[in-house]
């Protein structure tokens, strides 16, 4: 019966031993993905900003500034780029909206996303496009990989349309999360200026016609949960200027401000982050390490059982005296044979 069970737990054992690295490293990959519908907005604001006055093109002061940041999944989109392309794809239909402090539309921008489910790299399958300009990324964007590591990575920018390093600056804690912080300092760089504007009969190509352009430059901050790669937090020291082509006239600020996620989305964002980031959890750390531990808790118990099903019984004894039915050896002159002196007297000569 020791025997038996030793086997079973013998296979058990082996059964959960083997089971850690699948789930970590074949069943996680495949599994963890973002959703194709998924839909998420966040409010950010600038306060204390300057702001361009397209009418009189002069900057003023403003109390506020808000961008309204909504990424939604089309997932008919989604569906024809994997048949296409035999991948998991997600894609987004971004769109930043600015508005004043009067609550009138400063600009809008739109945005189309293609990327990995899994991997969040880009998946140039077409229909890639800031506001209806092509693009193809590299890099990650709005989200970073499954398990973010201690690295730089390249990020796209919308406004430039190109890619640039992302750096990792530390470890630090945020809202009770451990979260790594990365930096991104776009240079000045010359970038289109928005086909939707403010005011009623002005166009890109009427601002290009008075030879002024559009200069732009931002530090960039995301505080990342390495677990799942959403950023729990977000904020950009942005600026802004119109320039004239000439170079003899001062450029014209067009916008200057600190950009700061709304406190309500930073704390909506870090409870849905913690949330999700046990999932994630589950698949790269508890099940993996649980079930390792599981595998050698029972092959030490299944040896156990083993070593003591092997022992002899208790209390027996060795050798040919201790054999049923022996008899015992004969001792003193009749077992050598001899015979007494009585005995031999009576005994004929």
């Amino acid at each position: 019966m020791r025997r038996r069970s030793s086997l079973v737990l013998l296979s058990l054992a082996v059964f959960f031993t083997a089971l850690s690295p699948l789930v970590r490293w074949y069943a996680f990959p495949r599994l963890a993905k973002i959703p194709a519908g998924q839909y998420q907005a966040v409010v950010l604001e600038a306060r204390d900003a300057t702001l361009l006055d397209y009418g009189t093109m002069r900057p003023k002061k403003v109390a506020k500034v808000s961008i309204v940041q909504t990424l939604k999944g089309d997932v008919e989109e989604a569906r024809r780029i994997d048949r296409a392309t035999g991948r998991d794809v997600v894609v987004w239909d971004g769109l930043a909206y600015v508005v004043g402090p009067d609550g009138a539309m400063v600009s809008q921008v739109p945005e189309r996303y293609v990327f990995d489910a899994h991997t969040q790299e880009p998946v140039h399958a077409g229909g890639e496009s800031v506001d209806g300009d092509p693009v193809e990324r590299w890099g990650v964007e709005f989200k970073f990989p499954f398990l973010t590591q201690k690295r730089d990575y390249y990020y796209f920018d919308a406004q430039a349309r190109s890619s640039a390093p992302i750096h990792y600056r530390g470890t630090q804690e945020f809202r009770g999360l451990e979260v790594y912080y990365f930096e991104q300092t776009v240079p000045w760089t010359k970038v289109p200026l928005p086909k939707r504007m403010p005011v009623e009969g002005v166009t890109p190509q009427t601002v290009a016609a008075m030879g002024m352009e559009r200069w732009y430059t931002t530090k960039r901050m995301f505080w990342v949960d390495p677990v799942t790669g959403a950023p729990v937090n977000g904020e950009e020291v942005h600026r802004e200027e119109m320039r004239f082509t000439g170079g003899k006239q001062r450029p014209i600020t067009a916008f200057a401000g600190h950009v700061k996620m709304r406190e309500d989305y930073v704390r909506h964002t870090v409870g849905l982050v913690s949330s999700q980031r046990q999932a994630v959890l589950l698949m790269t750390s508890y099940l993996p390490w649980g079930s390792l531990l599981l595998g050698v808790s029972l092959l030490s118990l299944a040896l156990l059982l083993e070593a003591r099903g092997r022992r002899p019984a208790a209390g027996g004894t060795g050798g040919v005296s201790g054999a049923k039915g022996s008899r015992p050896p004969r001792c003193g002159a009749r077992a050598r044979g001899w015979s007494s002196p009585k005995h031999r007297a009576a005994s004929p000569p």
